[in-house]
């Protein structure tokens, strides 16, 4: 006798009741930018849907997430004046510690999570401080600035940091300099295994962190390979992460599966900025159904291990969600 699969289909309610991955509000962390100045909210045009936002219009932004039931944020700082070791990042009274303040003041219960890096507060757009002699980033330079940059965004209240420069030792330099200076309870969501990706075009844009040479091979994983993508999660695992991330998602499925198999840390996937354009490409051209695409890759992430989903979809989905119940 043939097995009949299904008589679990043909009834919606009991498709619902035997559904293996679902999406919940829960699962997003929306990405905001946050740059000088009032009253400003500005489109990318390369990402419709996603602004440049004073700190004003991030608050006013802040609730209509908490609204939709979105309850994290990952916060990018764009600020007007930048140098060669990304000073402003370092101050205490730079843009991203006096926008986590305010954040902190009238949303105190939306966790806020920091993108700790330093291509959005350099002239050069290079992740941390320059190695001139090999013409890439000097990790171990790189390492103290960042200690000092974890520090600002946990005196600024800081829920969780998130460093995505791909440094070697990276994790455990945070995780001793905050443990040093009575943070040992801030988490550390670790960019483990961010890839040296095409598809992150359109956040240069947003984040105006192009780099004004060469590229960012030297420090992010080359796409082709998987074991060492493995390994540099798990390293970070080793570190004292507290979460593991994949960046990007759609194209790295593979990869999520590979490390949500191999640890017991909860895993997030990073549907980049390319992934939404592309989304957004094919609904104005007409030749998709862009809902159901969206949600079907918000699934696809799901059912490779994700237990998290970094995303520019977040209130869209929300939306969606909150008109099913």
């Amino acid at each position: 006798m043939f097995a009949r699969f299904r008589r679990l289909r043909i009834n919606p309610a009991v498709r619902d009741m035997v559904r293996e991955n679902k999406i919940c509000v829960e699962d997003f962390i929306y990405p905001l930018f946050v740059v000088e100045g009032n009253g400003i909210k500005k489109e990318i045009s390369s990402m419709p849907g996603v602004f440049q936002l004073s700190i004003d219009e991030l608050l006013k932004e802040c609730e209509e997430v908490i609204s939709l039931g979105i309850k994290s944020i990952l916060l990018f700082g764009i600020p007007s004046l930048k140098d060669s070791i990304g000073s402003d990042a370092l101050s205490d009274d730079g843009l991203i510690a006096r926008s986590l303040r305010a954040i902190k003041a009238k949303f105190p219960g939306l966790v806020v999570i920091t993108d700790l890096c330093f291509c959005e507060y350099t002239d050069h757009g290079h992740c941390g401080i320059l190695d001139h002699v090999h013409e890439t980033v000097d990790n171990d330079a790189t390492l103290e600035i960042s200690a000092k940059q974890a520090l600002v965004h946990a005196r600024a209240g800081a829920d969780m940091i998130a460093p995505s420069g791909m440094m070697d030792g990276i994790i455990e330099t945070l995780r001793n300099a905050l443990d040093e200076n009575g943070y040992e309870n801030l988490p550390i969501m670790a960019y483990s295994t961010k890839f040296a990706s095409a598809y992150y075009g359109p956040f240069r844009d947003v984040a105006e962190s192009a780099p004004s040479f060469g590229d960012r091979r030297s420090y992010q994983m080359d796409c082709a390979n998987r074991l060492e993508a493995i390994n540099e999660s798990l390293e970070d695992e080793a570190q004292g992460a507290d979460i593991l991330m994949v960046k990007p998602a759609l194209a790295y499925l593979d990869i999520l599966r590979d490390i949500k198999e191999r640890t017991l840390l909860p895993v997030c996937a990073y549907n980049v900025s390319g992934e939404y354009a592309l989304l957004k490409a094919g609904a104005k051209a007409g030749v998709i159904d862009y809902e159901r695409v969206m949600m079907e890759t918000m699934v696809g992430f799901k059912r490779a291990g994700a237990d998290l989903i970094i995303s520019y979809h977040a209130k869209e989905v929300a939306k969606i969600l909150k008109s099913q119940k």
